[in-house]
C-alpha cells in the first residue's frame, strides 16, 4: 500500500472517531483527549531520551492522560478548579525522583521535563474540552462549531502554507529549525486562515451557532491561529531535529505519530480558547 493510501485509510478511521467524540462530548471527548495525550506524551518521552535527562515516563504519561479527565470532572462538579492539582503533581514527581533517582541524577531537571511533557500534551489538549463547552456556545451544534473553528483554521493554515511555499517559496523562514518552511508559505497560511475564518463565521457560526466575530476579530483571530499553528509545528520540528528523528513514532502509517498530527493544535487550542473569550459576540438577529 502506498504512503498516500495509508494516509487516507488512517484518516478515514480517525476522523469519524474524532467527530463522534466531539459531538457527544462529556466522557467520550475527555476519554479521546486522554488517550491522545497519553500516546503523545509517550512519544515525546522517547524522543528526549538522548538529551541526557530522562523523564519519569510512567508518571508523565499518567499525568498527561489525567488532565483532560480533570477538566471533565471539573465540569461535572466532581472536582474543583484549584492550583493545588499542580502542586500535588509536582510533589508526586519530586517524591518519585528522590526514591528512584537519588540526588546524583539531576532531579530538578527530571521533574521539570516530566511536568513540561505532561502539560505540553495533556494540558494543551484539555483546551479542546474547554472549547467544546465554551460559555457562549448554545446547544450541541453551537458547541461543536466553536470547537471545530480553530481545528479547521489550523488545517487551512497548514494547507495554505504548503501550497504557497511550493509555488512562491523563496525566503527561508527558520532554516536551522525547519529548512523547508518559507516566509511566503507562512504568509500564505495566514491568508487562507483568514479567508476560511470569514467563510466559517458567515455561513456556519452565525446561522447555526448564533455566534459571530466582528470583521477585525475575524482577521485577528485568523492570523493568530495561523501563527500559533506554525509555531507549534516549528517547535516539534526543533524537538525532532534535536532528537534526530523524522517522525515522533510510526503508530499512524503515512502520518508518523500522534504528536506529528496534533503538534500545531497543541499551540492553537489554548490561544483559541483565550481569544474566543474576548472576540466571540452574539450573532445579530435577522
Amino acid at each position: 500500500m502506498s504512503e498516500l493510501a495509508q494516509r487516507v485509510v488512517v484518516a478515514l478511521i480517525i476522523a469519524p472517531i474524532a467527530v463522534v467524540s466531539a459531538w457527544f462530548g462529556d466522557a467520550a471527548l475527555a476519554s479521546l483527549l486522554s488517550i491522545v495525550a497519553a500516546v503523545a506524551a509517550w512519544e515525546l518521552c522517547r524522543m528526549v531520551r538522548g538529551s541526557g535527562i530522562e523523564p519519569l515516563e510512567a508518571l508523565t504519561i499518567a499525568l498527561a492522560a489525567a488532565l483532560p479527565l480533570v477538566s471533565h470532572g471539573m465540569r461535572l462538579g466532581i472536582l474543583r478548579p484549584s492550583a493545588a492539582w499542580f502542586a500535588v503533581a509536582l510533589l508526586v514527581l519530586a517524591t518519585t525522583t528522590v526514591f528512584r533517582r537519588g540526588l546524583d541524577r539531576r532531579p530538578i531537571a527530571v521533574v521539570a521535563l516530566s511536568m513540561f511533557i505532561a502539560l505540553y500534551t495533556g494540558g494543551m489538549l484539555s483546551f479542546a474540552y474547554e472549547l467544546r463547552y465554551h460559555n457562549y456556545a448554545i446547544g450541541r451544534v453551537g458547541q461543536c462549531l466553536v470547537l471545530l473553528l480553530p481545528v479547521l483554521l489550523t488545517w487551512s493554515s497548514d494547507t495554505g502554507a504548503y501550497f504557497a511555499g511550493r509555488l512562491l517559496g523563496r525566503t527561508k523562514l527558520m532554516p536551522s529549525v525547519s529548512p523547508a518552511k518559507t516566509v511566503e508559505g507562512s504568509v500564505g497560511g495566514m491568508l487562507l486562515s483568514v479567508i476560511m475564518c470569514f467563510v466559517y463565521v458567515r455561513y456556519l457560526l452565525v446561522p447555526h451557532g448564533q455566534l459571530g466575530l466582528a470583521p477585525r476579530g475575524i482577521v485577528f483571530f485568523g492570523v493568530a491561529i495561523a501563527v500559533a499553528a506554525q509555531m507549534g509545528d516549528l517547535f516539534e520540528s526543533l524537538v525532532k531535529r534535536e532528537a534526530k528523528v523524522k517522525d515522533s513514532s510510526a503508530l499512524l502509517p503515512g502520518h508518523g505519530g500522534f504528536l506529528d498530527r496534533v503538534d500545531s493544535l497543541l499551540f492553537v487550542l489554548p490561544v483559541a480558547a483565550l481569544l474566543l473569550n474576548v472576540l466571540l459576540i452574539p450573532a445579530p438577529q435577522s
